[in-house]
């Protein structure tokens, strides 16, 4: 049995779905822990603190988000395959 092009064009819009959600995600994600530390920056005190508190939390949100994205874009690779047409060279 082979898979239609309609089938790989659903995973492919589950994939781009899942990666443009997790951007959307990271961005609220990031200006809601901006917050606490740009009323630290704005009292004037503890102004250093919230920016290695800022330069760690980008570093741990960008890692957790990379890591969503690469493994949608695994499963994208797997779905793509198993739902790939059989090639003649393969009977």
């Amino acid at each position: 049995m082979t898979k239609s092009s309609s089938e790989l064009n659903l995973a492919r819009w589950v994939q781009d779905t899942i990666d443009w959600t997790t951007t959307s995600i990271e961005g609220i994600h990031r200006a809601i822990a901006t917050i606490p530390l740009d009323v630290m920056r704005q009292s004037g005190f503890l102004e250093q603190t919230a920016n290695d508190v800022d330069a760690l939390q980008d570093r741990s949100i960008s890692a957790v988000y990379d890591t969503v994205r690469d493994i949608n874009r695994r499963f994208g690779d797997l779905a793509s395959d198993l739902l790939r047409p059989a090639s003649s060279d393969s009977k």
